[in-house]
């Protein structure tokens, strides 16, 4: 508990200790309003959520800091959460065009709250899949950032993890709704998603100029493989946190240290 407030402190002021306390107290999802000079407007997380460690991974580890040769037009964030990745884009790439893509309600509505200001980012209550077609949202209890999508459960017995049903939306069909030619960046933190997205990826892979991904193998044995052979023809591999980057003609490269 100590830690967490020192955290709370050192991150986000006297302000936020507060908050905290009063969520510990009252055992509720209070939103804390965050204010930083490199982000053009403020956002909100969610205490007692890991909506704290994606904070962490995306603005203090700095795992989607990178150099390009030019500013990317058309970033994609799928499995966007609550939007810290697509904020942290929007903020270094005010020309760029995002589209993030969540598929959990909660997240979404966090998502849509935290970009309200950001006319260059476009929100879709959806899941990146391999068909364009209705699947189900469930619940591994691992958090707001763990969320597992999988094909529609037939049965008549729902399962206890279920949550919602949400459109799953292929590449190729947001490339053809919103008339992109190419993507620069396809951002993606699908959990798991990407041994579906991978297994053929043939239409469109040759019209992605850069790939970032976490891999998520651990829960869905299958991933790795999908996602190595469904990506090849890329120039530079390297890995940053816990992201694999894949690049193109060094549309993107590692920043130096």
């Amino acid at each position: 508990m100590i830690r967490r407030i020192y955290y709370y402190y050192s991150e986000f002021g006297i302000v936020a200790i507060m908050i905290a306390i009063k969520a510990k107290l009252l055992n509720q999802n209070i939103l804390i309003k965050i204010s930083r000079q490199d982000i053009n407007s403020p956002f909100y997380l969610r205490c007692k959520t890991t909506d704290l460690s994606t904070y962490d991974r995306v603005f203090i580890d700095q795992e989607y800091d990178f150099a390009t040769d030019k500013s990317p037009r058309v970033i994609v964030d799928a499995g966007a959460n609550i939007g810290l990745a697509s904020i942290y884009f929007a903020s270094r790439y005010p020309s760029s065009i995002i589209i993030a893509i969540e598929p959990e309600a909660s997240n979404y509505e966090l998502l849509k709250k935290n970009v309200a200001l950001y006319a260059n980012i476009i929100t879709l209550n959806a899941a990146l899949w391999n068909k364009n077609e209705e699947i189900s949202v469930v619940d591994p209890g691992i958090g707001k950032h763990g969320f597992i999508t999988q094909e529609k459960d037939n049965q008549e017995e729902i399962p206890r993890n279920f949550l919602q049903q949400v459109h799953g939306i292929t590449v190729d069909k947001i490339m053809e709704d919103y008339e992109l030619t190419r993507i620069d960046i396809l951002k993606m933190d699908i959990e798991g998603a990407e041994l579906e997205v991978f297994k053929d990826s043939s239409s469109w892979i040759g019209k992605v100029n850069a790939i970032i991904v976490e891999l998520h193998e651990r829960m869905k044995p299958g991933c790795n493989r999908s996602f190595y052979n469904g990506s090849s023809g890329f120039d530079v591999e390297w890995n940053q946190g816990e992201n694999v980057y894949l690049s193109r003609e060094k549309c993107i490269t590692r920043r130096s240290t």
